[in-house]
């Protein structure tokens, strides 16, 4: 019999995966809801095609996500041109500059020559083409609309991009404050301060309290950095391996979400995530139990991943979307709302995507409402720190005027 890999939850939302030998794909469904599981993808066999071995698949990991999104958009003009896929493929080789994607590029063309499907094709390299990407152009290829699905795709790929790097072009400044501030205090308390106690102790004058406070913690940091460093990583390595097992990131995503402003953010993140790739999918003609399995591995943050795994059996059983999300109470209300209204209207696709753009523009509030926060908090805190410095040398400075001689 032939083996079927699948993919199930059970009623907690622990996700299950394995191989199990079967007849036909319904009957691994059967066995599954008999053991009281819920089946969310269960896979035919593999079957291997000749010419389809890949040599570069090991060496070639990921290419810059800009290729991949250029790749898409011109794929999808030359198809609306009406120029074939082959020629298309060919074509986008000659012009690539990179070689590590030129040759992605020539092995997907030669699976295509040799009778592949163009989402065959870029099953072979998931690090470049992501499940996401493969489904949707299987879709495409199956209602004859490739360069429409190849449209929606760059779009969605730009839009993903843009966000993320707004995201992080906002963060690099409170990054940088933060490190020039820490090495400048650094700094102070490893070469200026010291320097200021050998003074005072030649002097033999009595010294402030702030000037003592000071010289210990410089002392401290000098002779035992060590115990700093340790104090820190310790904690850290014991946290970061608790957070890689499955236990420890749900725990550790369950808080984030509880946290203020950035809770906020994070829930914002995965709805506009969420959105965006339904939406695009729906759009693309991919089943909506399909959709739910795709889109659940998109998702980051394993609290609410778990949360839309369970959403398959609901949707399997006629609820829709909407009100099983709504039940969850993972998304905001307003988000679900409009769901439920692109239900009723039967305008689901266009729905999702119109909370996609929403609330991606109510991220970008969250994020410059809590970088303003941030921000002064910063330069507060390390203004602080500093003026304690300074303020404390100064001090030790004024005092020496005190000094019989």
């Amino acid at each position: 019999m032939p083996s079927f890999k699948y993919k199930a939850t059970d009623i907690t939302g622990m996700v299950i995966e394995g191989v199990m030998e079967a007849k036909e794909e319904r009957s691994v469904i059967t066995i599954l809801q008999n053991r009281g599981y819920i089946p969310i993808n269960v896979a035919p066999p593999d079957v291997k095609k000749k010419g389809r071995e890949n040599p570069w698949r090991l060496l070639l990991q990921r290419v810059p996500q800009q290729q991949v999104i250029n790749f898409t958009r011109e794929l999808a003009g030359l198809l609306k041109a009406g120029i074939p896929i082959d020629r298309s493929i060919k074509t986008l080789i000659g012009i690539v500059e990179k070689k590590r994607f030129k040759k992605v590029l020539e092995n997907i063309l030669s699976s295509i020559e040799k009778g592949s499907s163009v989402a065959e094709a870029l099953e072979d390299f998931p690090t470049v083409f992501p499940p996401f990407y493969v489904n949707l152009v299987r879709a495409g290829e199956a209602s004859a609309t490739l360069d429409a699905t190849l449209r929606r795709l760059s779009d969605f790929l730009s839009r993903s991009k843009e966000l993320r790097n707004y995201i992080i072009s906002a963060m690099i400044y409170p990054a940088i404050l933060t490190i020039f501030s820490g090495f400048s205090i650094i700094i102070l308390l490893t070469f200026v301060i010291p320097k200021f106690a050998e003074t005072f102790s030649e002097i033999g004058q009595a010294i402030p309290l702030s000037t003592t406070i000071l010289m210990r913690v410089s002392g401290t940091v000098r002779n035992y950095w060590w115990v700093f460093i340790l104090s820190l990583l310790g904690p850290y390595l014991l946290f970061y391996s608790y957070k890689k097992t499955d236990d420890g990131r749900l725990v550790w995503d369950q808080l984030k979400l509880k946290m203020p402003v950035v809770g906020t953010i994070i829930r914002n993140t995965e709805v506009v995530r969420f959105s965006r790739a339904m939406g695009t999918l729906l759009k693309g003609g991919v089943p909506v139990l399909k959709c739910i399995d795709i889109v659940s591995n998109t998702i980051t943050n394993r609290s609410i991943a778990k949360a839309i795994m369970r959403l398959y059996e609901s949707v399997r059983h006629g609820e829709g979307l909407g009100l099983p999300l709504k039940k969850e109470a993972i998304f905001p209300l307003m988000a679900v709302e409009m769901i439920i209204v692109g239900e009723e209207t039967g305008r689901l696709d266009e729905m999702l995507l119109e909370v996609a753009d929403t609330f991606e523009s109510h991220l970008r509030e969250n994020a410059k409402r809590f970088l303003s926060i941030m921000e002064p908090a910063l330069i507060i805190f390390m203004g602080v720190v500093v003026g304690f410095i300074v303020v404390s040398m100064l001090l030790a400075i004024f005092s020496i005027n005190e000094i019989p001689f």
